[in-house]
């Protein structure tokens, strides 16, 4: 069985805050487990700068050296059978990059496999240069990169050494740990019935949320919706007054953690809208179409990798509120249309966006990879 030492610089899985990293954090120590391994969480650093904060950055980098040298020294400890053979990290970026696991892995001799990582040269100077600076290191010391967001691969493949292997892996989902609700057919009289799932914070959600307002308040008076808003954070204010002029249309249920609750409010629902600004993928898509709630969404980042465009719902240019307004409109006067699109959605996702997908192609991946590591660098962990 292959040990693997996981990391999650960003969040780690097991970090008191819901979000879509945390969810695919734990995603993927489940497809490890399930490919074979055995992986163990190495450390809980959380290596995060919003803001570019040069003290807050020198201060992490300092504290996960010291923990990674803590580390080697635990390892070297062990029995060679005992020690980890590979290094996992997940979510590499400028502001959370990866110290902790290019140092072990050298130190180790084991290889480093990356899965999301992506490389913002525009950030090489500025308040982030430091952090930017350390996530490329940790991208050019990866043997292997998985790639989650498609929107990243251009910068990847224009920076990847010659020995790095790239590979599509896109998002998935524990299709066994969701209950599938019963879906509730549309009444053809009365209104479209839309759901938003998503955290309330500052920053690219809030833009979404008020983007998808806009959208709301431009549709003509003719189209009738209803609207049930899922999240809760430190943005909610704002958008309890962004979606207010609506009043009894639109409904704000918090956050729903419950996945009974939630699998059954999308079950309920015609349509998941959302503008998806910046977003990296977006984990709701699949969970929506799971219970074969289709999607309108912006085709920002790696969303087209989670809603097939014209299957399980339909995709509009980034940050084009008109035409994200004028798609909902159409899609809200074909019910026959979002009939369709709604059939599509559990087969996508129990085919081609399960966990046992995930970790048949991730065996795959890791076999390859651990084959081609130099036994003489293998031999250069400690003895």
């Amino acid at each position: 069985m292959t040990r693997v030492a996981f990391l999650a610089p960003l969040k780690p899985p097991d970090h008191p805050e819901p979000s879509g990293d945390r969810e695919m954090a734990r995603l993927l120590l489940r497809a490890l487990h399930r490919a074979g391994c055995e992986p163990s969480l190495a450390s809980r650093l959380r290596m995060l700068d919003r803001h570019g904060d040069a003290g807050l950055e020198a201060a992490l980098e300092r504290e996960a050296r010291t923990e990674a040298e803590a580390l080697l020294s635990r390892y070297a400890g062990l029995p060679r059978p005992q020690r980890p053979d590979l290094v996992f990290t997940y979510h590499v970026h400028y502001k959370a990059p990866d110290v902790i696991g290019p140092a072990l892995a050298r130190g180790l001799g084991v290889p480093y496999v990356v899965a999301e990582g992506s490389r913002a040269p525009k950030r090489a100077n500025g308040p982030w240069a430091r952090f930017h600076a350390l996530a490329e290191a940790a991208l050019d010391a990866a043997d292997l990169v998985l790639v989650l967001n498609e929107g990243d691969r251009e910068m990847l493949e224009r920076a990847r050494p010659a020995r790095q292997a790239l590979a599509e892996f896109p998002p998935f989902l524990d299709t066994e740990a969701w209950p599938i609700a019963p879906r509730r057919p549309r009444d053809p009289a009365g209104p479209a019935r839309l759901i938003a799932v998503a955290m309330m914070r500052q920053g690219d959600k809030l833009a979404s949320y008020a983007a998808l307002a806009q959208a709301l308040a431009g549709l003509p008076e003719a189209v009738g919706w209803t609207l049930d808003i899922v999240g809760d954070g430190p943005a909610r204010g704002e958008v309890e007054a962004l979606f207010a002029p609506f009043g009894a249309r639109a409904r704000l249920h918090g956050l729903v953690s419950d996945r009974d609750a939630l699998a059954a409010l999308y079950a309920a629902a015609d349509l998941l809208v959302w503008p998806a600004v910046n977003e990296a993928y977006g984990m709701v898509f699949l969970e929506a179409a799971l219970q074969g709630c289709p999607a309108l969404a912006g085709a920002c980042g790696g969303v087209p990798g989670v809603v097939a465009d014209g299957r399980t719902g339909v995709l509009t240019p980034p940050g084009d509120v008109a035409a994200f307004r004028d798609t909902l409109a159409g899609l809200v006067a074909e019910p026959a249309r979002l009939a369709l699109l709604s059939r599509h959605g559990p087969a996508f996702v129990q085919g081609r966006r399960s966990l046992a997908g995930a970790a048949e192609r991730l065996r795959g991946l890791l076999s390859t990879t651990l084959e081609a590591a130099s036994p003489r660098a293998r031999a250069a962990g400690p003895a």
